[in-house]
Formats: C-alpha cells, structure tokens, sequence
C-alpha cells in the first residue's frame, strides 16, 4: 500500500543547502510514520499548506465589476444639441449589492426641471412633458443642475463606474448646463460604461438601429417606461450588466477603469473613420460644383475629428446647425421641392398662409393646394405646420403643446413609426 503524504512549505535556513520548496513524498506507511522534521536536513522551520486554501485561491474566478456597486444616468431634454439644448427631466439610480442570494439595494433619484425656453413638438412627443407642464411642474434649472451635480459626485467613484447610454450624450449636456448656470465643468469621477458604444464594438455588422429600446429586445433587457428618465438609467443599467455577463473576457472581466480607455479608444476610431466618409463626400461635392454643400460637408468632418479624443465629453460644435443635410434631387415622378430645405422666409410665409385661411375652410384641400404652392407633398406641409405651432387639422388656428403631441402621436400611428 502506498499513501501521499501531505504537501508540506519548507524554509531554508542561512547557509543551508538549497531545498526545493514544495514536496511531494510517496512512501510506505512504516517510513511515513517515522519521518519528521530533521528529514529536512538542516531546515529550520517546516510549515504545512493548505492545499485547499492555497488551490482555490488560483482557481477562484474573476468577479465582473458588474457584481458591485453601480450607477446610472439618464437625462430627457429640449433636443439633440448637448451644448445648446436644457435639460427637462434626470434620474439618477443607485445599485448596492447586500449579500449573495439577496436583491440589491436600488434607489432612483428623480429631477423635473423647467428649462427656461419652449419644448420643441418634437423633444414633447418623445417624452411626453410639453413646455406648460414643465413650466407649472418643473423646478428651477439651476437647482436641478446642482444637485444632480452633487449626487453625482457623491456617488460615482473610481470603483463605482457610472452607467449612461450614449454617454457622450448626458455627460456634455450635464457638463453644458453646470457650466450655463454655475460657471463650472463637470469633473470625471470614475469610469464610464457605455452600453451603445460597447455594443457597436462588439457587434459592428448588425443592421438594426441602436436605440436603447432596440438594445434591450436584442438583448432580452427589461425596458419599462421608455422614454422616462426613471426608465431608461435603469433599462441602461440592465443593459450593462447583461453585456458584461454576455462577454465576460471583453467586457465584464475588463477593470472599469481600463473599460473606460478601451471605450474612448473605441469611440475615436468611430469617429475617425465617420470624419474620413464625410470628406469623401465633401469631394464629391466639389467635383460636381456643389461648394456649399462641401464646405458644410468638411465642417462637420472637422468637428467629427474634434470629438474623436475628447470622450465623453463633447466640444463645441463650428458646423452651422442648419443646412447641414445633403442636398439630394427630387424623387423620381415626386414633387419639386420633395428634399429641399425649409428656410426661415419659407416657415413664415407658410405660417402666415396658414393663419389667414378661413377657420371653415376645410383642412385636407388646403394642404393639397399649399402643397402644390410650395412643390411639397400634402403630409410635408402637415409636418411643417405642426412644426410652426399651427393646426393642420383646423386652418386659421395655432395649436398649444397637448395638442401638437396628441396629432404628432396620430400621425406616428398613421405612419406605423
């Protein structure tokens, strides 16, 4: 019968002769039973270890960050331009893990805000909040901004990394408006996870578009009331946890704070290579005699390249803010002016049109004929006068908030968007 005896650590003394440090001894039980301590020579001091302590430790697995504590942000707003639009709703969530087995603690933090200038029919029908609810229900913008500000800073550490979808997105906003109404810049507390930017990573040959809602079902995310701020820090956070579980080696193994350089680097290529497309176009623009459109074409790939190292924070934008679309030829049997811009001079003499009509004129062959006026096509016009604060349905008459997002909604479900 043969028995291994145990894995014993033996130390050297000084001036001892070399021992190799781990040993494995196969012998009969007899000689077993006899050995001790002097069968290590000159050795001054044996200690066992233990193999199961000691093994576990190399074989435990690596914890995802997305185990610990987390934050998410969410911000709801005016429109699309970080650095010029305000900021209508925020949510801030909390997420602290107890112990195994048990839910984690998860706080939501809610902010409404009245942004001091008109919601857009457009920022409305996304969000739902109209410029006389935030006016009557919203708080002053600069005590929103403050002490979203503060929470954030309280909460959001180099361990605890900060979750936002679009992230460039909320981050210069919030960055825009501590600066508009406090004179300073939103520090970067901690890193950032990006579950858009990870996923365009991840995934760069997927076709369907990258919302957080299209995110989550491709995902198997939970997103309840989209749109909310509430809503959608939560559903982002969700999304970051199903992606670091989903790409354990990519993602969710990754320390935050190096998850954060890959994102910024991730981001800059995007960049780059969107900048290089832009100037391609720019000069086929100028090869076809189109200098304005090229000239807009190469301010935004300039501004492209300007935001490519400056994640997640974005700079000021020099591309003028109009016109910037290309400007493409009218469909094929389609009406003139099916893609040209709307210039300001246009919007008022369609608005002025508009509200001079007779209340009892009918709608629809009003807009038939102001369509063929302005080589548009009659849903155009709709749009444009819903735009402009004017009834489409009802000639002569403007429109308030409820009832923009209420036609905008029906026209969304005519359109199946």
């Amino acid at each position: 019968m043969i028995r291994v005896r145990k894995v014993f650590l033996c130390r050297r003394a000084p001036g001892s002769s070399s021992v190799t440090a781990f040993r494995r001894v196969i012998s009969p039980p007899d000689l077993l039973r006899r050995r001790s301590q002097q069968d290590c020579g000159d050795l001054q001091k044996r200690e066992s270890v233990r193999p199961r302590r000691y093994f576990a430790r190399m074989f435990e697995p690596v914890l995802s960050w997305s185990t610990g504590p987390l934050v998410a942000v969410d911000l709801e707003t005016t429109g699309v331009d970080p650095r010029k639009d305000r900021i209508v709703t925020a949510a801030i969530i909390t997420i602290t893990p107890v112990s195994a087995g048990e839910r984690p603690d998860v706080h939501t933090y809610e902010w409404s805000a009245d942004p001091g200038v008109e919601i857009p029919v457009d920022a409305t029908a996304i969000h739902g909040v109209t410029t006389e609810e935030a006016r009557a229900k919203g708080r002053n913008a600069a005590e929103v901004i403050d002490e979203v500000t503060k929470l954030l800073a309280k909460v959001w550490t180099p361990t605890t990394p900060l979750c936002a979808f679009n992230a460039a997105f909320d981050l210069t906003m919030l960055d825009a408006e501590l600066q508009r109404y406090h004179g300073r810049s939103l520090p970067l507390s901690g890193p950032v996870v990006d579950p858009l930017c990870i996923d365009r990573q991840l995934d760069p040959q997927r076709d369907d578009k990258r919302t957080l809602s299209v995110l989550c079902a491709h995902y198997q995310v939970r997103l309840e009331n989209a749109h909310s701020s509430a809503g959608d820090a939560k559903a982002t956070a969700r999304l970051a946890w199903r992606l670091s579980t989903t790409f354990p080696k990519e993602v969710g193994q990754v320390p935050p704070h190096v998850l954060h350089r890959y994102q910024a680097r991730w981001f800059r290529d995007s960049q780059v290579v969107h900048a290089d497309k832009l100037e391609r176009a720019a000069a086929g623009s100028a090869a076809r005699g189109d200098t304005a459109g090229a000239d807009r074409l190469r301010a935004r790939a300039t501004d492209t390249r300007a935001a490519a190292s400056s994640w997640p924070f974005l700079p000021e934008t020099t591309a003028p803010a109009e016109g910037t679309r290309r400007r493409l030829p009218p469909r094929p049997g389609g009406v003139a002016n099916s893609h040209a811009s709307w210039t300001p001079d246009l919007e008022a003499a369609l608005r002025d049109l508009w509200l001079n009509a007779d209340p009892v004129e009918l709608a629809e062959p009003l807009r038939e004929e102001i369509a063929e006026h302005y080589g548009r096509t009659p849903a155009a016009i709709r749009s444009r006068l819903l735009r402009l604060r004017c009834d489409p349905e009802q000639p002569g008459l403007t429109c308030d908030e409820q009832r923009a997002a209420e036609l905008q909604r029906s026209y969304d479900a005519e359109y199946k968007r």
